[in-house]
């Protein structure tokens, strides 16, 4: 028998009343990554540029030193470390003065600055870096000007900023080298005042800044689209923002721009140029980067205007919400509730994403984050799941219960259709108990108990292949009802294994606080790799609980909201002769049996 659990309608509900707007700045439920920092090194001076590359982080500044668990490192202007661990990388080139923008292409790691050398060899302001060695490329040009920006993409390395010349011929605040041969390019469109971004794509380069003119064509306003390979002015998109251009992101849909004036501006721009949606702060948006459909905005501003309207100095006049330098918006220009909160006055200074490891990085002049001390550097990961049903059938569902149906001899029936049936398995008398929930029913443990004797009740499914999710990505969870009176220093929802050898899964409520966490430990080790709620759910209503192991990560995910994140290793595996449980992982005196009630309990696998 194949049911759809009635978990799946109340979601469907919450999806239905997500487009409806708070505080005039709009709340929506998006892939938004977690509001926690993860470890990472901190830096002794303002970091101006970050870039991914795969599993490493690439930062530049004015830093001489990186600090990783209290321990200072010498890092001059140039550093790289582990993006999920946070652990330093002995890749040590330096720089002789500030590094302000990177782009990773292939093995080079490109930098632009104030330098003149970098590892004591002659660079002038851009240099090509051994993504691996550390060494500076034959990359070698002399610039007359100031470069501030780069970008790569289409066999180049684009870059800009206040520049006159490169090599001796001229440039007017463009230039682009070959990248195969590290020669300088053609291409090289001109405007008449500096650019401060570049953004990439096969069919456009975006430049972002503070001219007017673009290849002497008027009103090109602080943001314009030329050729990749001719540097041709596209006449097709002109959007005119109202101040100067800092930062540029793009993903299918557009063009993203900060901008700073009075107040700040994130502006979503279509390809053509139509403004999609407008987000005002009370301070410049000096970054701007986008993430599977959210856009994460930093800048130095403290709220975010509700409308787009706002006064003297930036001062939002119709409301505005907190937001210390850091805020993300969703895909029609909703504000989200994500917010960090950094300190300092100048704040963020660049982000960068990492779609691979669902990652967002910023960095700037901040010294704590979200209350932790994260200084000039701070990376968030885990992105919250889509807003979709939870699992009752179908591909990848192992198994779903929601205790609606029983057969026969009263076991209670799998409706993901794989025949994986729960027994009871009781003990001083521990007996299953139905209680009402909506249209359907739900399952009732018993009561909390002191001393020996207490009632034991846990419900097993044999085990099969098909529960044992490997190392694919695996995820789970359940409804949980439970009040206060009913916590206890440890109850299981559910349990697949034990860390005593071939790994396990589950997910428990700790202690009298009543918050749910996640657990996962590999089949070779004992090590158990926990991630906790920050809120409890032990308040007398139904909570929909869910854990997600996505590659190198572990996150819980509560009412549709992610509530943390943890890094796990991505060679992980579970692997277990062990029953599947629900309720306890026995039914001995400590079996940390659950007091409260469960509701569609379901494992998807893949």
């Amino acid at each position: 028998m194949r049911y759809i659990g009635k978990s799946v309608i109340r979601r469907i509900s919450l999806i239905a009343v997500a487009a409806v707007t708070v505080a005039g700045g709009g709340a929506a439920l998006a892939q938004v990554v977690t509001g926690d920092p993860v470890t990472s090194p901190s830096f002794d001076g303002p970091v101006y540029a970050v870039a991914y590359q795969g599993d490493t982080v690439y930062v530049g500044g004015s830093f001489t030193r990186a600090i990783v668990n209290g321990r200072s490192v010498p890092r001059t202007r140039l550093a790289a470390f582990h993006a999920r661990t946070g652990e330093l990388i002995d890749w040590r080139p330096s720089a002789d003065a500030n590094v302000r923008a990177l782009a990773v292409t292939g093995d080079v790691v490109y930098a632009a600055g104030d330098f003149e050398r970098i590892n004591g060899e002659a660079r002038d302001k851009v240099a090509g870096i051994g993504a691996t060695s550390g060494l500076p490329t034959s990359l070698r040009h002399t610039f007359t000007g100031q470069p501030v920006a780069l970008a790569s993409g289409n066999g180049r390395l684009y870059v800009g900023g206040r520049i006159s010349a490169v090599d001796g011929v001229p440039r007017g605040n463009l230039a682009a080298f070959t990248l195969s041969t590290g020669a300088l390019d053609a291409w090289a469109p001109t405007t008449d005042d500096s650019v401060n971004a570049l953004a990439a794509t096969n069919e456009r380069v975006y430049l972002g800044g503070r001219f007017h003119r673009t290849n002497s064509v008027a009103s090109t306003l602080r943001l314009a689209a030329v050729d990749p390979a001719t540097g041709v002015l596209d006449r097709g998109f002109a959007p005119k923002p109202v101040s100067q251009v800092f930062a540029l992101a793009t993903d299918p849909n557009g063009v993203y721009a900060a901008l700073g004036g009075q107040g700040g501006r994130a502006v979503a721009y279509a390809p053509g140029g139509q403004t999609r949606w407008t987000r005002v702060f009370d301070g410049d948006a000096q970054a701007i980067a986008v993430l599977d459909g959210t856009v994460y905005v930093g800048g130095h501003f403290d709220k975010a205007c509700t409308t787009t309207n706002n006064g003297i100095k930036g001062v939002c006049t119709d409301g505005s919400v907190e937001r210390g330098k850091l805020a993300a918006v969703d895909a029609t220009g909703n504000l989200l509730e994500w917010a960090p909160r950094a300190n300092g006055v100048v704040g963020t200074r660049q982000l960068a994403a990492s779609p691979a490891l669902g990652a967002i990085s910023a960095v700037g002049d901040f010294t704590t984050v979200s209350a932790a001390t994260r200084k000039r550097y701070v990376s968030f990961n885990g992105v919250t799941p889509r807003e979709e049903a939870t699992p009752a059938a179908g591909p990848g569902y192992a198994a779903s219960y929601n205790f609606d149906t029983t057969i026969a001899d009263g076991t209670f029936d799998d409706g993901s259709g794989h025949g994986h049936l729960l027994r009871t398995v009781s003990r001083n008398g521990g007996a299953i108990k139905l209680v009402t929930k909506g249209s359907g029913q739900a399952l009732a443990f018993p009561p909390k108990c002191t001393g020996r004797g207490c009632p034991r009740l846990v419900l097993q499914a044999v085990d099969t292949p098909d529960l044992n999710p490997g190392k694919r990505p695996l995820r789970y969870g359940a409804g949980v009802l439970l009040s206060p009176a009913e916590t206890s220093s440890g109850e299981n929802v559910l349990q697949k294994g034990y860390s005593t050898g071939g790994g396990q899964y589950k997910l428990q409520v700790d202690g009298v606080s009543g918050k749910p966490s996640c657990g996962m430990s590999d089949v070779s080790e004992k090590s158990l790799y926990v991630v906790r709620s920050r809120t409890s759910i032990a308040d007398g209503t139904w909570h929909a609980v869910e854990c997600r192991r996505t590659g190198a990560t572990l996150a819980i995910v509560v009412d549709d909201k992610l509530q943390a994140s943890t890094a796990i290793p991505e060679t992980l595996s579970v692997d277990t002769p062990q029953p599947f449980s629900i309720g306890g992982k026995g039914t001995g005196e400590n079996n940390d049996q659950f007091h409260g009630a469960l509701d569609d309990v379901w494992i998807h696998v893949g």
